[in-house]
């Protein structure tokens, strides 16, 4: 399907990435290379530690061994590749990889949003209904939840994918960014973009509000149960089971926020480039090294 339109197999990326700065390019390649291998071992060393103790087989850590699988996955569709264009005087990338790159951002990305929610309903029920917990968190409910959020991300991107691979490309197009993000396509596309543009904002509104609203409601409901407890031990327990959400929801959807905000403008480039490096590679490095000093 992707290769059934002779513009597309002929259409040619090139990733500018961090070219504007050939004095930082070894500097960059270090410092990404060392969060690479933070990520990796901090994700998957904290699947391999929920896997391996009895104790931590509770919703809450199997929750997060799939927010550790997909902070995993999601990294490594682009730090590899920013690590060879940093270092490669060809940055060119096919249209194929282009849009698969873009794909599995996108699959990634809506499901760990949804996981976020997943995870501040399981703190809903920890807190305001714990006698019931066992019970309204069941096996069969946490499987459900979570394939339902993969299941999420990749209607979403196959979505936004089909939409785009309709569109035409002709030769050598220049992106400026270190990965294959959606509006650049559309805005190197020959095609009308009028609908896809719809796609995106829709999709993106729906997906960033409602999951935020869910979350923040789910909290208001945490609040109000925790104030009214009259042992502070007791609030101090609520309060630091939920830390680490609330350390990383705050992390994850302020940097999704910041770049809503930024100018759409070329000054606001560098600033978009930064905060997509922070999402993109800092943000699944921190999340364990968050789960780990919580524990």
């Amino acid at each position: 399907m992707l290769l059934s339109n002779s513009n597309h197999s002929m259409a040619t990326f090139i990733l500018l990435g961090f070219s504007d700065y050939p004095a930082l390019q070894v500097p960059l390649f270090v410092i990404f290379l060392t969060i690479y291998a933070v990520t990796v071992v901090g994700n998957i060393g904290m699947i391999l530690i929920i896997k391996i103790n009895p104790k931590l087989h509770t919703p809450m850590y199997f929750f997060l061994s799939h927010l550790s699988l997909v902070d995993f996955c999601y990294s490594s569709i682009f730090v590899p590749r920013v690590l060879v264009n940093l270092v490669a005087k060809d940055r060119a990338i096919s249209f194929l990889g282009c849009i698969l790159q873009y794909c599995f951002f996108a699959v990634f990305v809506v499901t760990e949003s949804m996981l976020l929610v997943v995870m501040a309903y399981d703190r809903f029920v920890a807190i305001c209904s714990p006698l019931l917990y066992t019970v309204a968190m069941s096996q069969k409910l946490c499987i459900t939840l979570v394939v339902g959020s993969y299941a999420w991300g990749l209607t979403c991107s196959l979505t936004m994918t089909c939409s785009v691979v309709q569109l035409s490309f002709h030769g050598f197009n220049t992106i400026d960014h270190f990965f294959c993000e959606f509006a650049s396509l559309l805005s190197l596309s020959c095609s009308d973009t009028h609908i896809q543009k719809i796609l995106l904002f829709t999709l993106s509104t729906i997906n960033a509000v409602s999951t935020l609203l869910i979350i923040l409601l789910s909290y208001v409901f945490i609040l109000i149960t925790i104030l009214k407890m009259h042992s502070a031990s007791g609030r101090h327990k609520a309060f630091s089971t939920c830390a680490s959400h609330l350390t990383t929801i705050t992390v994850f959807y302020g940097t999704i926020m910041f770049l809503y905000c930024v100018p759409n403008s070329k000054n606001s480039r560098h600033t978009v480039k930064v905060a997509s490096v922070f999402y993109t590679m800092v943000i699944p490095m921190l999340n364990p090294l968050i789960y780990q000093s919580k524990k």
